[in-house]
């Protein structure tokens, strides 16, 4: 496809990246992305809430601020309550009052599936973006929330899922990426992307497709929801991470004795997953103990970045 040019346009179609980014002047460039699903929990409270943490997540990664936003939703009109649209906007509101976001409106449709999400508009200074490639050799790589929405939300669905886990995960998928976005902005990043549906390989690949630089990750570091490997033992992996395993594949190497649960687990699609964050070797302790001081307990120093064999990923 031939796509419309613009000087203007500081991160456009050409790479996979979190979202567009416009620049209206020297001082202010506009960051736009857009995201919206099918129910993964059963309450429409909770999944407002997850949906536009979710969407919003995507300026985070970027590094800008999230400013406006507009309602997408479909919905049965002769199959459900319309008090559950209303409950489900209302989740969504309070996690954009939580995030400083002003809702503008929105585009509602009648449809069969239920779905809901968000276009969204944020500020950036144009020197200022963060882009999801960059990685360069001697970085570490942090995340920021555990593995494993996707294989538990196919368990909750499934009616194995109990309270508790339930309860557990949807506190960790409507937690903004805000803080840790927040305290990232203080440090020299060279790369970032949130982990959402392509899995943290699939995101990680994005990271390093076409360079020069390789990634070892430290499969035992990698944090994830414990509960994540009972429910992939006895089938709730979703066919999604099937679909990214195969994608991706191709460029990722499992030294022996990685378990095979734990590669499926490294391809499970996330659902408002946490921040992928490269940075300098010797700033990393710091980072990270910024980002456990302000409340991402989870983060965890995951892998690191070298020279080569480039567009290589490899699990020990």
């Amino acid at each position: 496809m031939k796509l419309p040019k613009d000087s203007n346009i500081l991160v456009g179609m050409e790479r996979s990246d979190d979202a567009g980014v416009y620049k209206i002047s020297d001082e202010l460039a506009i960051i736009q992305t857009v995201d919206f699903f099918t129910p993964i929990v059963d309450d429409p409270f909770c999944f407002g809430q997850i949906a536009v943490a979710n969407a919003l997540s995507d300026v985070y990664a970027m590094g800008g601020i999230p400013k406006t936003a507009m309602n997408l939703v479909a919905f049965p009109i002769k199959e459900m309550e319309i008090s559950i649209l209303r409950q489900i906007l209302e989740g969504g509101l309070d996690k954009m009052n939580e995030a400083g976001v002003v809702l503008l409106g929105g585009h509602s449709i009648e449809d069969k599936e239920l779905k809901y999400g968000l276009s969204v508009t944020g500020f950036v200074h144009p020197d200022h973006i963060i882009r999801n490639t960059g990685l360069k050799p001697g970085d570490k790589l942090i995340l920021t929330k555990p593995l494993g929405t996707g294989i538990i939300n196919t368990a909750i669905k499934g009616g194995i899922a109990s309270a508790e886990i339930t309860e557990i995960i949807t506190r960790i998928m409507i937690m903004l990426n805000r803080d840790a976005a927040a305290v990232m902005q203080n440090y020299p990043i060279s790369a970032c992307t949130d982990v959402t549906g392509f899995g943290l390989l699939g995101h990680l690949a994005e990271m390093v497709v076409d360079t020069s630089c390789s990634v070892q990750l430290h499969a035992e570091k990698i944090p994830v929801i414990p509960e994540t490997f009972e429910y992939a033992k006895i089938g709730f992996i979703p066919g999604g991470a099937f679909k990214n395993k195969e994608f991706r594949s191709s460029i990722v190497t499992f030294s022996a004795g990685i378990d095979p649960i734990m590669q499926d687990i490294l391809f499970d699609p996330q659902t408002s997953g946490g921040l992928l964050i490269g940075v300098k070797d010797t700033l990393a302790q710091g980072l990270l103990d910024e980002l456990r001081i302000k409340g991402v307990s989870h983060s965890t120093i995951i892998g690191d970045v070298t020279d080569g064999p480039g567009g290589r990923i490899i699990v020990a």
